[in-house]
């Protein structure tokens, strides 16, 4: 079911309209449903969708790839995407109201928006929609976790070695990593950066500078006034309106399409996947309107079907097809292996130290602690684009957890429900605040803001290693199916944000798909 916005009308004096938010199947087209062959299929634009789509593309493999967003074109002075303090229709998935954690409650009809909040029992996921997939919301923090944290987190058989020598640089070369360069980092606009790097260097600690996917010249142009502020003021929780950012939609997936071999069509949302009488897969697909009307219903028929929709929506997709019987026989792992990387966000008020206003980001500095007790962590400065000085900035922790929630299928709702218990993580909660109190000083004032709104932007798992798949994807007992994305890996990335490491198992695992199942399998 999706959420949809319903409208009454109020008679008074006047008349007025208020919004109701209600639950109700979205509309769907009167017409018969049409059907599409194609030799492979990938579902999702996010980094292990558009990796594989650059992969099949190169092959010469005719691809679709089907996005349930929109395309967010940007560039220099450009106003793609919203901004926090004034958040619009353009900001949520199909919901009257934004759905980002302190974003002001401005209503507004729904939307195929950037951020859809998936609802679950003990915490929600906040992921994005559109082309890119939630590369066009994250800072672009990208961590190689070490070969220890590797192994207990993700996989001690996948060659880590191999990785680092091979597929973590080949994300690296495509993302353009850059630390943020010595003239920004001393610039006004990056106080609490400067000062957050400092403070945690005077207590000893691993402090380093983090590699993102940016052009750091753009964010220059802003503090000389030739762009509008969007890097410099830290307002780009919901994508970065002056370019600049080496996000998925303008790397792997621009590689594929300009192949000629890749097609992808926005606005698609597939409901599930089957396994047909002859071998192939069907994804029944959803065309959509922007408000979530379904104007057109698909049966989309492919030799080979890769999930790339990201944790909740691969996981999603196998859950629903295991209950209903859509694809025998599949692994009874499904719906198992899932964790919050260990994120957790803290909110740091110091009265007597001022970060200054409107914050320069990304999240670009921190400092590691591997050595700790409760696991390695790596913690990271969150600027905040308050237009005020409130003495106040954000912190973020990332540790290790094992992949203990699961997913169950909720026939009401013809949708998979995700369980977690918050035991699951109290201990390394704790360690991360621990180690932010020690840097940021007696005096401060530490708020855990996931004890308030309990949500993560990095799920993992649900359809893990060795359970459900092959190293490379494959999915057990299922010829021609394949899960590319976060889904696989068990619930954390080793103390490091997940994107480098999905990135590189997506690049490691196509690899291996294109050498055994061309030409074979599909």
């Amino acid at each position: 079911m999706d959420t949809v916005l319903s409208r009454r009308t109020l008679l008074g004096g006047a008349a007025a309209a208020a919004l109701t938010l209600t639950v109700a199947r979205t509309p769907r087209a009167r017409a018969e449903v049409t059907e599409e062959h194609h030799r492979a299929v990938v579902i999702g634009s996010g980094f292990g969708g558009a990796i594989t789509a650059a992969h099949l593309g190169r092959a010469g493999v005719q691809t679709l790839v089907l996005e349930r967003g929109l395309r967010w074109p940007t560039g220099p002075n450009s106003e793609t995407f919203p901004h926090m303090l004034s958040p619009d229709h353009r900001a949520s998935w199909l919901s009257p109201l934004p759905v980002m954690t302190g974003a002001p409650p401005i209503p507004s009809l729904p939307y195929t928006g950037l951020m859809e909040r998936v609802k679950g029992n003990g915490i929600d996921i906040l992921c994005g929609a559109g082309v890119g997939g939630s590369s066009l919301l994250y800072h672009g923090m990208t961590l190689q976790p070490g070969g220890e944290q590797f192994a207990e987190s993700v996989s001690p058989r996948i060659d880590y070695e191999l990785l680092d020598r091979e597929y973590f640089p080949r994300v690296a070369r495509t993302l353009h990593l850059a630390t943020i360069p010595d003239d920004l980092l001393y610039h006004e606009k990056y106080r609490s950066s400067r000062q957050f790097l400092e403070r945690a260097a005077a207590e000893g600690l691993d402090t380093f500078r983090v590699p993102m996917p940016i052009d750091w010249d753009f964010a220059r142009r802003e503090l000389t006034g030739e762009l509008s502020p969007s890097y410099t003021n830290g307002d780009l929780i919901y994508g970065v309106n002056n370019g600049g950012k080496f996000s998925v939609d303008v790397t792997w997936l621009a590689e594929a399409e300009a192949t000629g071999n890749v097609h992808l069509e926005t606005l698609h949302r597939v409901n599930d996947i089957e396994r047909g009488a002859d071998g192939r897969w069907i994804a029944h697909t959803d065309r959509l309107a922007t408000d979530g009307t379904v104007v057109e219903r698909k049966r989309i028929v492919a030799d080979a079907l890769f999930l790339g929709a990201g944790s909740p929506g691969t996981t999603r997709l196998l859950v629903k097809s295991k209950a209903k019987g859509l694809v025998p026989d599949l692994p009874d792992g499904v719906g198992t292996g899932w964790g919050n990387n260990g994120d957790r966000v803290f909110s740091v008020t110091t009265p007597l130290l001022s970060p200054g206003a409107f914050q320069g980001g990304p999240a670009c500095v921190g400092f590691r602690d591997f050595g700790n007790p409760a696991g390695a962590l790596t913690i990271v400065t969150g600027p905040v684009p308050f237009p005020v000085d409130l003495g106040t900035t954000s912190v973020i922790g990332f540790g290790t957890v094992k992949g203990l929630g699961r997913w169950h299928y909720d026939g009401s709702l013809d949708d998979a429900v995700l369980t977690w218990d918050q035991a699951y993580d109290r201990d390394l909660t704790r360690a991360i605040e621990s180690r932010i109190r020690q840097v940021v000083g007696p005096a401060a004032i530490v708020l855990d803001v996931n004890s308030l709104d309990v949500n993560t932007f990095h799920p993992l798992g649900g359809a893990t290693f060795e359970s459900v798949c092959d190293d490379a994807g494959r999915v057990h007992g299922q010829r021609g199916l394949y899960v590319v994305d976060g889904a696989k890996i068990p619930g954390s990335t080793g103390a490091c944000n997940p994107s480098m490491t999905i990135a590189a198992l997506a690049e490691f695992g196509a690899d291996d798909i294109m050498r055994r199942d061309l030409g074979t399998v599909f």
